[in-house]
């Protein structure tokens, strides 16, 4: 292995071998607990450390490092206390997530590292968006996101990239090119010959370097990262490298030829360097052993104190506080100004308007929301008003542009994605489920994120453009779901959820559009999220809805010869379970009406949750009313007979007539 210290003093690669050979020797203990049974996982770096550690060198304090599992050297080049590191693995409390996540899955802000999830690539577009965060306030940090040449197949790999390139973010997409993706080897996963060839694609520069070498890291990256600051364009980095060791204990190393670990084991990164500079004068037998002998001894010392640190004491109570931030302020309440007749659509475009100009740290994102202003038209004249760096135009990319949100968020920024259709949600799911609703519960950080919602059908839009999503998201925990029926709510619901710290789904029913019309006070005001809203109040049943099913309770109900109450739940999570079973208490029946299909939507949560709860009070059965158990039909009236308000009468009088 050929190194060329260049400039660098003795200092220097004596406190490079120091770093170098710390994560190392950290591994090497953890390998020993794992055969004694003190540790369950490990996923073993040993022979890539180079990377990590020369990359963390060579980067200014201030960018950002988004690790993988491999890359201890990026926590322990960053000083990360030990203790703690080992705490977190053992699950204790004072790991940076408290025994709800594993080993390298948390982040630490504060110190510029931002974790994995298990799903490869997911973590690339968030580097998008604390790139774009550092454009939009004209900073010079960069955000480099690791990769494996497993993971470069993912989805998020080229949507990551292509977003890069298209905004010019500096993003320096680190891709450790190890040869196997767990068991499968390089040839059965793609057909290039140098995966740093994929960035002429996307018009990028790609660079590839031999990754076992730690000088030749550190000087490829401050050149690399020094012209990036400049002309703020990314750059995919390949590393060659080699793991020595299984993609965790569990699975060995069986499927690797012995001829490869023969050839790579000579070019280990520790091993090789320490050669080098004992060979330069640099090191001495000596100091090597005095050097391995402090750090043994740090290590040991560590691991004891981590071990004596008390175990978690579980407390369902504490675990589902943590799913959310809390709110900082009161919800600001319409307080008697000047109301105006708006229609349902402009009344979010007025609540949109109205948080820009509040929040002026919020960035919209979307496909076609700049100068077109939307499909639906609600960012119209966003452009001139905000400037396109607050207004973005996506290209169509759902997952990435979800993550970007979370980068933005993770920057201190607030983040709107416009879904422009609730049914192209399915492309960003990942990003939406494991990483914005998980992310507080595992380490503290609430993503500031609004992803809006069109949805729902009666339009003829057919199956892809008229579903109703709502379900999808009510059942996972660390999101906040909101559905408003009125164009007062519209706008409150929309500031409320923008001013959230949390993750919130916003739904906006297209049907509601252009025609529902009400009146909407004037100015910033926020609809509290979590609380219901009595439409109607009456003594002989209840009707639980939100969205559109509140237009059609209420017009069912015209032609009734009995007193209904009408519920809107307005929030789906947190649901306003005290209105409801209050109703309910009081009425004695209960009907939960909905659009989604029928079986296992929301509504029939809020239905189980009535008989649990109200059941000594109950009159009747409880019942429920979705649509067909069908993918959504483009004919009208295929789609007529599909939709829940076609057995809405139906339902209503065989309920009240129990």
């Amino acid at each position: 292995m050929d190194f060329d210290r260049k400039k660098h003093s003795d200092e220097f690669l004596l406190a490079r071998y120091r770093d170098l050979l710390f994560p190392r020797m950290v591994e090497e203990k953890m390998l020993i607990l794992l055969r004694q049974g003190r540790i369950s996982k490990w996923f073993s770096g040993i022979g890539q450390e180079a990377i990590a550690v020369g990359l963390t060198s060579a980067l200014q304090d201030s960018d950002y490092l988004l690790p993988l599992h491999r890359n201890l050297g990026v926590f322990t080049t960053r000083k990360l206390p030990l203790v703690r590191l080992i705490a977190q693995w053992l699950g204790k409390e004072v790991g940076y997530t408290q025994g709800r996540d594993r080993s390298f899955h948390f982040g630490s802000p504060e110190d510029r590292v931002i974790g994995m999830i298990s799903h490869l690539g997911a973590m690339l577009p968030v580097a998008d968006g604390l790139a774009l965060a550092s454009n939009l306030d004209g900073e010079d940090f960069i955000a480099v996101p690791f990769s494996g040449d497993g993971g470069a197949s993912e989805g998020d790999f080229h949507e990551a990239l292509n977003v890069a390139s298209v905004w010019d973010l500096p993003v320096l997409f680190v891709l450790e090119n190890n040869g196997y993706g767990l068991s499968t080897p390089s040839e059965e996963q793609f057909r290039a010959k140098r995966l740093a060839d994929r960035a002429k694609g996307y018009g990028i520069r790609g660079v590839t370097i031999d990754g076992n070498n730690i000088l030749e890291v550190i000087d490829q990256v401050e050149r690399i990262t020094k012209r990036m600051r400049k002309d703020r364009k990314p750059v995919l980095l390949e590393c060659l490298t080699f793991r020595m060791r299984g993609h965790e204990e569990a699975s060995g190393t069986k499927y690797v030829p012995k001829e490869l670990f023969e050839e790579w084991g000579k070019k280990d990164p520790v091993s090789n360097y320490e050669q080098y500079l004992l060979q330069e004068g640099v090191l001495t037998q000596d100091v090597v052993d005095a050097i391995r002998a402090e750090f043994k001894a740090e290590i040991n010392e560590a691991v004891e104190q981590a071990f004596a640190l008390p175990d978690i004491q579980p407390d369902p109570a504490r675990e589902t506080a943590q799913i959310y931030a809390p709110l900082s302020a009161q919800p600001i309440l319409p307080n008697g100004q000047e109301r105006n007749e708006m229609r349902f659509v402009d009344a979010i475009q007025d609540g949109l308007r109205e948080s820009m100009c509040i929040h002026p740290e919020l960035v919209l994102m979307g496909q076609d929301i700049a100068e077109y202003g939307g499909v639906f038209k609600i960012t119209e004249g966003f452009v001139e008003e905000f400037g396109k760096d607050r207004v973005r135009n996506t290209p169509i990319c759902e997952s990435a542009i979800v993550g970007a949100a979370l980068g933005l968020s993770l920057a201190g920024k607030k983040a709107m994605m416009e879904m422009q259709f609730s049914d192209f949600v399915s492309c960003g799911f990942n990003q939406i489920v494991n990483n914005l609703a998980k992310n507080h519960y595992r380490w503290g950080h609430a993503p500031d994120v609004v992803i809006r919602m069109p949805s729902g059908g009666g339009m003829g839009a057919g199956p892809f453009h008229s579903q109703s999503t709502e379900s999808w998201f009510t059942h996972t925990p660390g999101l906040k779901v909101v559905y408003p029926s009125t164009p007062e709510d519209a706008k409150g619901l929309l500031t409320a959820a923008l001013a959230d710290p949390n993750p919130v789904m916003y739904f906006e029913h297209k049907g509601l559009y252009r025609s529902e019309t009400g009146t909407v006070p004037t100015g910033y005001y926020q609809t509290p999220i979590g609380k219901a809203r009595t439409v109607r109040s009456g003594e002989d049943m209840t009707i639980i809805t939100y969205g559109l099913g509140v237009r059609w309770a209420t017009e069912a109900i015209e032609s009734l010869d009995a007193d209904v109450e009408i519920i809107d739940l307005r929030t789906l999570i947190p649901w306003d379970r005290e209105a409801v079973f209050t109703s309910v208490r009081k009425t004695g029946k209960a009907l939960v009406l909905y659009e989604d299909t029928q079986t296992g939507a929301f509504g029939a949560e809020v239905a189980a949750s009535i008989s649990e709860a109200c059941f000594e009070s109950l009159d009747g059965p409880v019942m429920r009313l979705g649509s067909l158990d069908t993918p959504v039909p483009f004919h009208p009236e295929l789609e007529k007979r599909f939709l829940a308000n076609d057995r809405l009468k139906d339902r209503l009088e065989e309920l009240l007539a129990y």
